[in-house]
């Protein structure tokens, strides 16, 4: 016997659900389809940053000077987050950058709204990547003092020009280097993606690719 809950669930729901199953049915047999849809997320954080968990809270929303969705419709999936951010770009001007084939309803108030094809968020990750260093944007003590690997990622996304990036996505160079520059000129910037970007063969490259980009800036632990 076992329980499969889901994220559909509140936090407290899912807490006693789990209490069930263990306490009155007698079982450790519980499981989440969380564990599944995020796998490359727990591969992937637990590999760049230790932690295959949020960095940061929902509050930060309120207070972050850039936010870089990629691979989610949040405001249909994680309303609360997405009202958040709607609240964050049109009452504070808080610029957003969106990176999703579909025209989802956060892209209305996106300052950048690329439209990269399916399978292609590594390359449009590392051509951002690529102009960050090209322009010397990146956060040098951030890197210098809480990085590794610093050398491999110069070298391996130092082919990524905006033409080939443009090449391989499909997304105008000139969208990818400003969706880059604002990204990197925000004091503090937040990621937020989901299944657009875990669901993939390259799912934990994916979350890899964006955790590069959050360290290279120095968005971390803001």
């Amino acid at each position: 016997i076992g329980g499969l809950s889901s994220a559909k669930c509140t936090n407290e729901e899912n807490y006693i659900f789990q209490k069930f199953m263990r306490a009155v049915i007698g079982t450790n047999n519980v499981d989440h389809c969380a564990r599944l849809c995020h796998s490359s997320t727990v591969a992937g954080l637990a590999r760049a940053f230790g932690s295959g968990a949020m960095t940061n809270s929902i509050r930060d929303f309120d207070l972050a000077g850039c936010v870089f969705v990629i691979g989610s419709n949040t405001t249909e999936c994680h309303p609360i987050i997405g009202a958040a951010i709607k609240r964050s770009a049109v009452h504070r001007g808080m610029p957003l950058v969106v990176a999703d084939p579909r025209s989802i309803e956060l892209t209305e108030f996106a300052a950048v709204h690329m439209q990269q094809r399916n399978g292609t968020d590594v390359a449009l990750i590392n051509t951002m990547m690529h102009v960050i260093l090209s322009e010397g944007l990146q956060d040098k003590e951030f890197i210098k003092q809480r990085t590794e690997g610093f050398v491999d990622l110069v070298k391996a996304v130092e082919p990524y020009t905006p033409q080939l990036g443009e090449k391989i996505t499909g997304v105008p160079a000139d969208d990818i280097v400003r969706a880059a520059r604002i990204y990197a000129a925000a004091p503090a910037a937040s990621i937020v993606y989901s299944m657009g970007i875990t669901q993939h063969t390259t799912g934990t490259d994916n979350v890899l690719s964006l955790a590069n980009l959050a360290m290279l800036t120095g968005n971390v632990g803001k």
